[in-house]
């Protein structure tokens, strides 16, 4: 408990490298200009005066930088928990704005604080672990899209809109009947210069530099008289400490709606403070960034403010202008301070458009859609985990979003748990190793033994699958059913029940049953679940050798000739052997080799030394493997030859005496292959004849030669 409450000051701002203050400083600055729009429009979202939005941006701010261990993440008035509030306050028959919304707001934002820190105690942050990346991914790129469709309408001369996806789109379309020009003009010419400024011209400040502008263009050419939307302007000075009047609503009402609004919080920013983390290379300490939230929401609800939020608008602002520690988030609360005292002048020029295209400008780089494609094309169950968070916070809400992206996370985990990776296992000629059987023609099952590797934990979903292969595999003279449970990290009752009766059953027909592999703790499992009889009775191993030898069976095993595979790879270059490319490259194994091959004719160019073509590679290959390694060398005969400076039939044979020479260590070592290594010769001669007709030609020939 002492760990997980531990608290570091300042993590970020330890041993500070002094080349950073620039990007800090510089990013804090535009967090604090981005900040005037965005925090002003939300805190009217929340049922309070624009004035108090800039408030939630000092201390609150100020705080989260000194608690959080987030290098990057920004603190602020935000979206989701100033909807909640005023959908609240509407609930409750409160007027927006009015003094008892100024009363009632900062009560809940207090009990939103509480909730928070007992969340922080209750030790909540390890619930992020549960949450996976598609989920991530797709909850922020629906928190981005649900932004931008709320400021859409601003570029445009309207108001910001509110709800999710149909009441933001009917709300864009009032919008698009009722354009300001100027407006829209103002606003688009902003963000298509941010856009192209961001790709060519990265490291400038164009955000301040747009924000000036504005004000320059407003103050000269009296945008406001001409229709477009200019900031409202602030009385100066700086927010009054005081504590809310907790009577100013009844308490029942306030836990209910403030629980939601903590839960909000904390699961959108410890999502979003993961996806930047992951994304750049650093780690949080998430229960601690929960203690952050609760302090810089006590900070606003004593300063009169709504909830506060992670940003993920300003924090991909910082991001874009190299935002290193939380300097720049108190660097920007400092200026907001600055600006309150001295400057609030200044804003009553700031063009809504403009500042508007600097915020969805942001948000466009935060977007994840390239995540997206990228699961489409290697994993399209990740890819609807991904689109189901995305539309589930586009359509239904942020919390929503979250459960609906974990239910399908979860739900995956068990789809993907009830049929798990599993093969049967044989032994390739030569070598010591168990390997599946049905990814190489030329690995073969142990005469009378049955393989069997299971590669997930065995419960209630999949165990159906664990007996049914098992029972399919066994044939007439099956003498022992050995498991590879290297995968199996535990197996529940209802599959030690089933194990239990496989175990019986197969003592019944004179079958043995071995458990191998597995990690020690397993042994500790199966005796608390009944099933101790299996090790007293020698049915468990510690390998898969030994298991043979209680069998009698002892290197090298005795294999069947030819085994039948319903799993092979499609090319027969690829399926006859190669079993390490196979195995480690898949579908693009066959291009694979054939670079290896080129790398071997290039050494072979430098050195023209043929013996190490033929003697480099072959420790690591079984004989069927190395016979149709020279069978594509066999393809670059006169090349190989021209690089020598040797004509065809020496080299020729040369390739000859070596496969003489695998063929007399096959009867040696193997005799019982050799039947099978001849048909694997015809059918190689049949692949290079078929596809290399010429060059088979003239192979053919030097090998009557010879």
């Amino acid at each position: 408990m002492r760990n997980r409450l531990s608290v570091r000051l300042a993590a970020t701002l330890r041993n500070y490298d002094i080349h950073d203050l620039p990007h800090d400083l510089l990013a804090g600055a535009i967090i604090a200009a981005v900040s005037i729009p965005i925090s002003m429009g939300y805190a009217q979202i929340a049922g309070l005066p624009a004035v108090y939005g800039l408030y939630g941006s000092v201390f609150p701010i100020l705080i989260f930088a000194l608690f959080s261990t987030s290098p990057q993440f920004i603190f602020g008035v935000d979206a989701a928990p100033a909807a909640i509030v005023g959908g609240a306050l509407v609930q409750l028959g409160i007027l927006p704005e009015s003094a008892q919304a100024g009363k009632v707001v900062p009560v809940i934002t207090l009990f939103t604080a509480a909730w928070l820190l007992l969340f922080f105690f209750c030790g909540a942050g390890k619930l992020v672990n549960y949450i996976s990346m598609p989920v991530m991914g797709g909850f922020i790129t629906g928190i981005c899209m649900t932004i931008v469709l709320m400021q859409l309408p601003k570029m445009m001369g309207g108001s910001s809109g509110t709800g999710e996806l149909f009441e933001l789109a009917a709300h864009l379309i009032r919008s698009c009947r009722q354009i300001h020009w100027l407006s829209l003009l103002l606003g688009l010419s902003t963000l298509v210069l941010l856009l192209l400024s961001k790709k060519f011209i990265p490291k400038f400040p164009m955000a301040v530099a747009v924000m000036a502008a504005g004000a320059v263009l407003s103050a000269v050419f009296d945008l406001k008289g001409k229709g477009v939307t200019l900031l409202s302007a602030v009385t100066p000075g700086l927010p009054r400490f005081q504590l809310p009047d907790l009577g100013a609503v009844e308490l029942r009402d306030v836990i209910g709606m403030s629980l939601t609004v903590a839960v909000v919080i904390m699961s959108e920013t410890l999502l979003a403070e993961n996806n930047f983390a992951q994304k750049n290379g650093y780690s949080l300490e998430d229960n601690q960034e929960i203690l952050a939230f609760s302090l810089g929401n006590l900070a606003a609800s004593l300063t009169g403010c709504c909830p506060i939020n992670g940003s993920v608008s300003r924090t991909a602002m910082g991001e874009q202008y190299g935002a290193k520690s939380q300097l720049t988030g108190i660097t920007a609360g400092l200026l907001m301070i600055v600006l309150l005292l001295f400057g609030s002048g200044f804003i009553q020029y700031l063009p809504v458009p403009v500042l508007t295209a600097i915020v969805v400008s942001a948000l466009m780089g935060a977007m994840e859609f390239h995540l997206a494609g990228k699961l489409w094309k290697v994993s399209r169950t990740e890819f609807y985990i991904f689109a189901g968070a995305f539309l589930g916070v586009l359509l239904l809400g942020t919390i929503y979003g979250v459960i609906i992206g974990i239910i399908l996370s979860f739900a995956n985990v068990i789809v993907d748990s009830a049929d798990p990776p599993r093969c049967f296992l044989g032994i390739l000629p030569g070598h010591e190793d168990f390997v599946d059987i049905s990814k190489y023609k030329h690995i073969y099952p142990i005469e009378n033994i049955v393989i069997y590797r299971f590669s997930s934990n065995l419960f209630f979903a999949n165990v159906a699958i664990f007996q049914k292969d098992i029972e399919e595999s066994i044939q007439e003279d099956t003498k022992a059913v050995i498991l590879d449970a290297s995968g199996i990290g535990s197996l529940d009752v209802t599959a030690a029940e089933r194990l239990q009766s496989i175990y019986a059953n197969l003592e019944k027909r004179g079958i043995r049953f071995f458990m191998t592999e597995h990690i020690a703790r397993l042994n500790d499992q199966l005796r608390k679940l009944g099933l101790g009889r299996m090790i007293e009775n020698g049915a468990v191993r510690r390998t898969i050798p030994t298991a043979l030898r209680d069998m009698g069976i002892e290197a090298p095993y005795p294999i069947k000739g030819q085994h039948r595979t319903d799993h092979v790879l499609k090319r027969n270059w690829v399926e006859s052997g190669m079993q390490e490319f196979v195995w480690a490259f898949g579908d693009k194994a066959e291009a694979v080799i054939e670079k290896q091959i080129g790398e071997q004719l290039r050494h072979l160019q430098e050195t023209k030394d043929m013996d190490s073509v033929l003697h480099g590679n072959w420790n690591r290959m079984g004989t069927m493997d190395e016979d149709e390694w020279l069978e594509r060398l066999e393809e670059h005969l006169t090349e190989i030859a021209g690089d020598l400076g040797m004509d065809e039939e020496q080299v020729a044979g040369r390739l000859e005496r070596r496969r003489a020479e695998l063929k007399r260590r096959l009867k040696k070592e193997q005799p019982d292959l050799l039947e099978n290594f001849e048909k694997h010769r015809q059918s190689m001669d049949e692949e290079f004849r078929r596809q290399y007709p010429d060059i088979y030609k003239r192979v053919e020939e030097l090998r009557k030669q010879l």
